[in-house]
């Protein structure tokens, strides 16, 4: 394999782990610098489109391969978003394997212009003039209806004219067709008032920014009069606005004129390390976002870990934004710069947006160390579980048991291990229960620990550092006194999983643990807990089924249950096997066996005139 082969393989790598949501996906080349953004609806797939062997290239994406050094990407909160993030980071980096094709792509606007009574109109152009606009939006469609919307709830002028003043005081100006058609209440002649105008301009920015309740109520009430009057006409078209309205209430995130040049940061969290996102939003859209990874010591606080992450970004991208956006406050101060905690709006959504895009980076983190580095990190998921259970011992073994019955009936057990915090299965064993009679957890808990632990100790086989029981406070006693007739109560460590609250409950201890649901310790435990559960509860099945389906051959004196298991496997169905001459089922259980089914058979059709001898 050359060094673009191994450079190309190592970039299939990393898109194996990027995450399966919308956004943004950017190819970067030497020194940093992107060379080519693209949006997908799941990233990670439309990543892999770009590895798949026998797929038709064109020169000019085979040449951007060969250039990218890195992948990186950026979520958003759907495909809509998605695109305008794209438009925004093309402009923005002026890529070489893209900037030709989509830099001159511009999304309409609603505008509402600086007038004395402003019109409302889609453009494509921004003027800076004082006048408001909203979008970007990715379909003209949409924009036509939201118009269109707007033109039928309210009467707003569409006219061109200058509503100065002493122009409409002098009469200059005379209502036209749309006064007359109801689209416009004559302002140009004073038959609307400046106040009663901004008044309805209120509502339309409103509905067009998405915060529509209060009009979708006023609407509501409007409706409800109007059945009252049994003017049922009135009352369905007030309805169809109200649909109207909510259907438009949603609008975009990662664009919105009305938060401009403010810098976004959110901090997560996990044991020794800290993953922080930044985002920095300039006239009204989003342009960078970056993800850094910080090593921590248990005693720094998350305050000073999210002042220790702004000051890195200050260091690498210069002076921050006058508005920085954040969680909760860090433990350093600027004379420039307001921090700001948002409760609601869009703020927030940036927040969480940000506070997504870290969550992804530490899950391709963590595949990529995994892949990459799959004993360190197994060392790490291991070190976890000794600090959080207090072990003495690493892990290294873990073993964890779970109980299977319905009704009492066909009572199992299952043992699962894990070296290394993996699944080795071949170490796996099943438990059919000898001594206890009916559904006894507790008493099958005790049966089964000490017959498995009892074998590794005669066998001379290693014991693990850990038993996991699935259950609470009943089944782990009954497990301790097992081990404590092996004497290996203190020398194994012990706990048990409950599934209500995934409460760890220990020896003599009745107060439970409780992990943070995020643990990886708590994700590791519950894995193995549900593995054991998986494993006891297919081969309770498999019990339960053999048992069903052989019953009826088992039940012939001489014959058992390995004989009617084989026949089964062979021929599928009691039915056939009842067709079935004693030559023809001699080969599979021999000549003796053959000839006493055969012969109960025949005895059955006998005693019973009535059978049908297509059974």
């Amino acid at each position: 394999m050359n060094m673009d082969d191994k450079k190309i393989e190592e970039l299939r790598k990393k898109a194996e782990i990027m995450p399966t949501e919308a956004g943004v996906y950017q190819f970067i080349g030497e020194g940093g610098k992107i060379i080519y953004v693209g949006k997908a609806k799941n990233i990670r797939k439309r990543l892999m489109s770009y590895f798949l062997s026998g797929r038709d290239e064109n020169a000019k994406q085979k040449a951007m391969l060969g250039k990218a050094r890195n992948i990186k990407a950026v979520i958003t909160p759907n495909e809509a978003d998605a695109l305008l993030l794209e438009n925004n980071l093309i402009k923005k980096y002026q890529p070489k394997y893209n900037v030709l094709l989509k830099d001159g792509k511009t999304f309409p606007w609603i505008c509402i212009k600086k007038e004395r009574f402003p019109r409302i109109f889609l453009t494509r152009q921004k003027v800076e003039d004082g006048s408001k606009y909203f979008g970007p939006y990715t379909s003209i469609t949409i924009v036509n209806a939201l118009l269109e919307l707007i033109k039928q709830l309210y009467p707003l002028r569409s006219c061109h004219l200058q509503l100065a003043p002493d122009s409409i005081a002098k009469k200059k100006h005379s209502v036209c067709l749309e006064y007359h058609i109801g689209n416009c209440r004559g302002p140009c002649e004073g038959l609307q008032s400046e106040r009663q105008y901004f008044d309805l301009l209120a509502q339309v920015i409103d509905i067009i920014r998405g915060n529509a309740d209060e009009i979708a109520q006023l609407f509501k009430s409007k409706m409800d009069e109007a059945a009252r009057r049994l003017d049922f006409e009135e009352a369905q078209s007030l309805k169809d606005a109200i649909t109207k309205i909510e259907i438009y209430q949603s609008r975009s995130v990662v664009v919105n004129p009305a938060i401009n040049n403010v810098d976004v940061f959110s901090l997560l969290l996990d044991n020794d390390v800290a993953y922080g996102n930044f985002l920095r939003v300039a006239k009204g859209a989003i342009v960078q976002s970056y993800t850094l990874e910080m090593k921590t010591n248990i005693e720094e606080e998350k305050d000073v870990l999210l002042g220790t992450f702004i000051a890195e970004i200050r260091r690498n991208m210069g002076e921050l934004s006058e508005e920085i956006v954040v969680p909760f406050l860090p433990d350093i101060a600027t004379s420039r710069a307001t921090f700001v905690i948002p409760q609601k709006g869009d703020k927030l959504k940036l927040l969480e947006l940000s506070e997504r895009n870290a969550k992804a980076y530490r899950v391709e983190r963590l595949k990529l160390l995994e892949t990459a580095e799959p004993e360190k990190h197994y060392d790490k998921v291991l070190r976890l579980i000794q600090r959080d259970l207090r072990l003495d011992k690493l892990p290294r073994r873990i073993e964890c048991f779970d109980n299977s019955n319905i009704q009492g009936t066909n009572p199992v057990a299952a043992c699962v291990v894990f070296v290394n915090a993996k699944p080795a299965k071949r170490e796996y064993r099943h438990f059919n229960v000898k001594t206890v009679v009916g559904a006894d957890d507790f008493a099958t808990m005790s049966e089964i620990i000490y017959r498995r632990y009892s074998r590794l100790i005669d066998e001379n086989l290693p014991l693990p550092q850990l038993i996991v029981i699935d259950g609470g406070k009943g089944q782990l006693n009954a497990a301790v006194q097992s081990l404590e007739k092996l004497e290996l109560v203190g020398r194994i460590p012990i706990l048990g999983l409950a599934k209500r609250l995934e409460e760890i409950y220990f020896p003599g201890d009745d107060i439970p643990l409780h992990l943070n649901k995020n643990s990886e310790t708590l994700k590791l435990l519950m894995h193995i807990r549900d593995e054991a559960h998986r494993f006891g509860i297919t081969f309770h099945r498999q019990k339960r089924s053999a048992a069903f389906i052989s019953s009826e051959l088992s039940d012939i004196k001489g014959v058992g249950e390995a004989s009617a298991r084989k026949l089964m496997q062979e021929f599928k169905t009691v039915s056939a096997i009842k067709l079935l001459s004693a030559e023809e089922m001699t080969p599979v259980v021999g000549a003796r066996i053959a000839k006493l089914i055969r012969q109960y058979f025949d005895n059955e059709k006998n005693n019973n005139p009535n059978t049908s001898q297509s059974l």
